[in-house]
C-alpha cells in the first residue's frame, strides 16, 4: 500500500540534516524534473520582485524567498515534520514511536510542487511553491510533472488518494493500479471541508500506529477501518472514490 498525502503552505523552518539529495529521494526516476524544478525555482528566487510577482506573495511572506533561493543548501529535515498544519498536525509524526515512523517512511508519499511525491521520511528544505504555479523556463507544473509522476506509480499495488484534487492533477494513479481516492463526508453522504484535513491526518496517524497486514488492497483497508473505529464506503459507479464518513 502507497498513501498519497498533499504538503501544506505551512512549514516548519531550519532543520538539523545535510541539504537536500535529489539522488536519495524516493521515486528516484523522478531526478529530472525534480532538477529542473528546483533550478527554476532557484532561479527566480535570484529577482526578488519576479519572485514576488509569481509566487503572489504577500509582505510578510517574502522570507519564502530566501528559502527558495537556498533550496540546494539548506538544512533539511524529514518530509513529515517539515509540513504543519491541520493534517499534519492531526498525524502528529513527531510524537509517533521509532516502529510507527518507519511504516510512514515505508508507506507514505507526500506529493510536493517542486519535488512530486517524496516519502514522508525524505529530508527536504523549506520552500515555498503552489500546486497552481507557473515558474520560469519549465511548463505549467500540472504538464509538466503528470505523466511522469503517474508513471513513477505504476509499480504499486495498491494506492489510497488522500491529496487534493489540485494534486492530483500533478499526477494522477495510473488506471492499471487499484485504488481509492478518500472524500470525508457525514453519514448522509454531505461532504465536510472542515474537517477533511484534520480526518485524514487523523486516519493515516491510526494506520501508522496499528497498520493493516502487508499486501493490503481496499477489501482489507476496509475490514481494518471497522476493527478500528473508521468507517471507509466505496461509492458505488463513482470510479474508484472512498467515502470516510465521519459523525456529523
Amino acid at each position: 500500500m502507497k498513501i498519497l498525502l498533499p504538503p501544506s503552505e505551512s512549514k516548519r523552518p531550519g532543520g538539523d540534516d545535510a541539504a537536500l539529495d535529489l539522488g536519495a529521494l524516493a521515486l528516484p526516476r523522478l531526478r529530472p524534473q525534480r532538477e529542473a524544478v528546483v533550478d527554476a525555482l532557484v532561479a527566480l528566487s535570484a529577482d526578488r520582485d519576479a519572485a514576488r510577482r509569481v509566487l503572489k506573495l504577500s509582505a510578510r511572506q517574502l522570507g519564502d524567498i530566501d528559502a527558495n533561493r537556498m533550496l540546494r543548501t539548506a538544512p533539511t529535515m524529514p518530509a513529515v515534520d517539515r509540513y504543519t498544519g491541520v493534517l499534519y498536525d492531526a498525524l502528529g509524526a513527531d510524537a509517533l514511536g521509532e516502529a510507527a515512523r518507519r511504516w510512514l517512511g515505508a508507506h507514505v508519499l507526500i506529493h510536493s510542487a517542486p519535488l512530486g511525491p517524496i516519502g514522508a521520511l525524505d529530508p527536504i528544505p523549506a520552500y515555498r511553491l503552489a500546486a497552481g504555479t507557473s515558474l520560469p523556463g519549465i511548463p505549467p507544473l500540472r504538464r509538466f510533472w503528470a505523466d511522469a509522476v503517474t508513471a513513477s506509480l505504476a509499480e504499486a499495488a495498491f494506492v489510497l488518494d488522500l491529496r487534493s484534487e489540485a494534486y492530483v492533477a500533478l499526477g494522477p494513479v495510473p488506471a492499471s493500479v487499484p485504488s481509492a481516492y478518500v472524500r470525508v463526508v457525514t453519514a448522509s453522504g454531505r461532504a465536510l471541508n472542515h474537517f477533511n484535513k484534520r480526518s485524514k491526518g487523523e486516519l493515516v496517524r491510526s494506520l501508522a500506529g496499528d497498520p493493516p497486514p502487508a499486501g493490503s488492497g481496499l477489501d482489507e483497508l476496509i475490514a481494518w477501518g471497522a476493527a478500528h473505529g473508521w468507517t471507509l464506503r466505496p461509492e458505488p459507479g463513482s470510479g474508484g472514490v472512498v467515502d470516510l464518513v465521519i459523525p456529523g
